[in-house]
């Protein structure tokens, strides 16, 4: 058998990444996992539920829920804080699209995706429907998960601008499917049958930032219930494409136009672990304003509340995060929804400027009704600095701001790494504050002792009986 990362003298020509990708995920349990990696994936787990019961009462998660409710079925799944046990892939996408409702999710910087929310709604889900799935089991499927999503993301080369598609819903349907996989115990064939049957379902594309459309929200939802649905098909024999991604009409070229490097993709599978390159968000919207809003605040600390005698504000950045968190100029400066406010540097940094920092409950419709934060975001400006755009090309760009106040002074600040990516780490106090804060915004009562539950359960993944204990977590005493 070929072992995974093999080069490519030693792999045969015939197969395809289907094969090595079902091979390592069948194969992978918690004891081969460093203990970085077993950190890693932890912080995942604890940070994406924390994040879904945040989203549980976001736009848009009540009317799904509802339609979930109506659907109703077999009690397979809980649906995170409210408790409802429903169909496995239902589940999936009811907590899929709460973990990503806050954008408060973790990122990859340089895949430019979320990981956790397509891969950890899928194996809870698929925990769920199997039932008395230790936590070993669970985390060596959310590393799996993980692994397939970030290394999809880092090997491709072409940025979701150009090529239209949003990773972490495209690269979520395999990295769902992966995870759902290993809970329910697929071996290798049924795996890349699974992996060949997601691939008719998948999708996802960036026009819904673009539009502010509660649609993006929703995307790793059905990513991750489409995980589920293949990964039982293909558990009952159902018989999937099997060159899912090398193939003459496989992903690699439909979707990504041959924008990958296939040597990345293979490279030290099992022995090197890309999930290691996420990062966590200390505020609750889209990466690539993060380090503008640092680097604001790092002003403000330096020369203290000057909001209202700021004449402009020019932020420099490279042209993906331009055109994903800067244009259209008009709609960023003065956004009128919470997706588009989600999506806006000028919002963001003029945030960060007037009330020292960026909350859960900047992105809500009382928010956008102040007057002092959208007079200042209206004179933000920014622009492709070519250096940044040289040196950092499709990943998270750093951000150069320049305020020149009404008295003609000049003050710039610089923030190269985001807090929270793993060159500027936040700390495990700083996880539990933010949990604390997604839990005081959940649709039902949770607090302090819900952080605690949570992060217990997760601390003791090695030891957990039944991985289901988790949910249980994040569901208040009835």
């Amino acid at each position: 058998m070929i072992a995974p990362g093999s080069s490519s003298a030693s792999r045969p020509a015939q197969e395809d990444f289907a094969a090595t990708l079902a091979r390592f995920a069948c194969a992978l349990t918690i004891d081969e996992l460093a203990p970085p990696v077993r950190d890693a994936v932890k912080a995942n787990l604890f940070d994406t539920l924390a994040c879904a019961a945040a989203g549980s009462s976001a736009a848009g998660v009540t009317e799904l829920l509802a339609l979930a409710r109506e659907w109703a079925g077999a009690p397979q799944a809980s649906i995170l804080v409210f408790g409802d046990a429903l169909p496995a892939h239902h589940a999936a996408l009811v907590n899929g699209t709460m973990a990503h409702a806050r954008d408060y999710d973790d990122t990859h910087d340089a895949a430019t995706l979320h990981g956790g929310v397509s891969v950890v709604p899928a194996a809870m889900a698929a925990a769920g429907l199997r039932g008395g799935v230790p936590g070993r089991d669970l985390a060596a499927a959310v590393a799996a998960g993980l692994e397939t999503i970030c290394r999809l993301g880092v090997s491709t080369t072409i940025g979701i601008v150009d090529s239209g598609y949003m990773y972490t819903a495209l690269f979520g349907y395999f990295a769902a499917t992966v995870a759902a996989g290993r809970v329910l115990g697929l071996d290798e064939q049924q795996m890349v049958n699974a992996l060949g049957i997601v691939y008719s379902q998948a999708a996802g594309n960036h026009q819904v930032s673009r539009d502010g459309a509660l649609t993006k929200r929703m995307q790793p939802g059905f990513a991750a219930m489409s995980g589920v649905l293949s990964a039982q098909m293909a558990r009952r024999g159902i018989r999937g494409v099997q060159s899912t991604f090398e193939g003459a009409d496989g992903l690699l070229r439909v979707y990504l136009h041959d924008h990958c490097d296939r040597e990345r993709l293979r490279d030290g599978l099992g022995q090197r672990f890309e999930l290691l390159g996420l990062s966590y968000k200390p505020y609750p919207c889209c990466r690539f304003s993060h380090t503008a809003i640092d680097a604001a605040r790092e002003l403000r600390a330096r020369v203290g509340p000057v909001a209202k005698r700021v004449r402009r504000i020019r932020v420099g950045i490279n042209r993906l995060a331009y055109e994903v968190v800067c244009t259209p100029v008009d709609v960023r400066k003065a956004p009128a929804t919470i997706v588009e406010a989600q999506f806006s540097i000028p919002y963001a940094v003029a945030t960060a400027l007037v009330d020292g920092t960026v909350e859960l409950g900047h992105f809500s419709e009382a928010a956008l009704g102040r007057r002092d934060i959208m007079a200042l975001a209206g004179r933000v400006e920014a622009y492709v600095d070519q250096d940044l755009e040289r040196e950092w090309g499709r990943k998270t760009s750093p951000a150069l701001l320049t305020m020149e106040l009404d008295d003609g002074t000049i003050h710039r600040a610089r923030a190269d790494w985001a807090l929270g990516h793993p060159n500027n780490p936040m700390s495990t106090d700083a996880f539990d504050a933010k949990a604390l804060d997604c839990m005081r915004a959940a649709a039902v009562a949770l607090g302090p002792a819900h952080v605690q539950a949570l992060r217990q359960r997760v601390d003791s993944l090695e030891t957990l009986v039944d991985a289901r204990a988790i949910a249980e977590a994040l569901t208040p005493a009835r």
